[in-house]
């Protein structure tokens, strides 16, 4: 998502060129006759029509893979497990339900990231995903929230960054998106995430966790784009805890750095 945020085959092949046969005769005189001409009339007239039967699937062959793939030779085909509904547009969402589900789990994701401990970049973040005239709002509340107090109890310093030789860990993984009200101009959306949240480090008190929440996000329609006005947070639907074993610090620490965080989320 960027905040504030065919190539075409035919897939067809060439169309077969057609060869002209002529049979041979004999130099000085008529056209030897008899079954030995017959046989070769026959073996010729077989061979000329298994080429072209072999042209024709050749060429039918060609036909039916493009038409699998939807005429499209360099995509890749799809399985019944690809994603549904409408691809977003490029720039803004799409002014319907799904536009606004999609906004709302976006903006959740950018709301529940790390950029949000740090004051600049919460400032850009709030900047450019909120309704025009609930910025300062907005920006006022989460400046509140992100005090330097809070920032301390959980290992940052007032700039919130972690200590050196520390990874500071905190991702919003959305896992559905609920429309609660919709109308031409505004909408509310409710976002099932996961998070992760914390520490990597040997030593730290505040090691990563994961946990559930819903986020209620309220949105108005701008005219090209859907913009927050309100958002509240409560815990769950938390499903029962699995029995995969607890990773250690470093390979924490290593996951959080080679795999990146996801920005777009439906």
């Amino acid at each position: 998502m960027s905040l504030g945020d065919d190539h075409h085959s035919s897939g067809d092949y060439g169309g077969a060129g057609q060869t002209r046969l002529r049979l041979p005769e004999e130099e000085g005189g008529p056209r030897r006759g008899g079954r030995s001409s017959s046989r070769s009339l026959v073996t010729v007239v077989g061979v000329v029509v298994l080429l072209i039967a072999a042209i024709a699937f050749a060429n039918r062959g060609g036909d039916d893979s493009a038409s699998a793939g939807g005429d499209t030779g360099d995509k890749p085909k799809t399985s019944e497990t690809a994603p549904t509904g409408t691809r977003p547009v490029q720039s803004g969402f799409a002014h319907d339900e799904q536009g606004a589900q999609s906004a709302a789990a976006n903006y959740a994701v950018a709301l529940g990231s790390d950029g949000m401990f740090d004051k600049a970049r919460r400032h850009e973040i709030v900047q450019a995903l909120a309704d025009p005239g609930w910025v300062d709002r907005l920006q006022s509340g989460f400046d509140a929230d992100y005090s330097a107090a809070f920032l301390k109890s959980i290992g940052l310093d007032e700039n919130g960054k972690a200590p050196s030789g520390v990874t500071f860990v905190n991702r919003t993984l959305p896992a559905g998106t609920k429309v609660t009200s919709f109308s031409d101009s505004t909408a509310t959306v409710e976002v099932w995430c996961n998070g992760l949240f914390g520490l990597t480090g040997e030593k730290t008190t505040n090691p990563v966790t994961n946990s559930w929440f819903t986020v209620t996000m309220k949105l108005s329609w701008g005219g090209s784009d859907w913009k927050v006005l309100e958002t509240s947070q409560k815990s769950g639907p938390t499903p029962v805890p699995g029995d995969s074993p607890v990773s250690g610090a470093d390979e924490m620490s290593k996951a959080v750095q080679e795999f990146g965080g996801f920005t777009y989320a439906r």
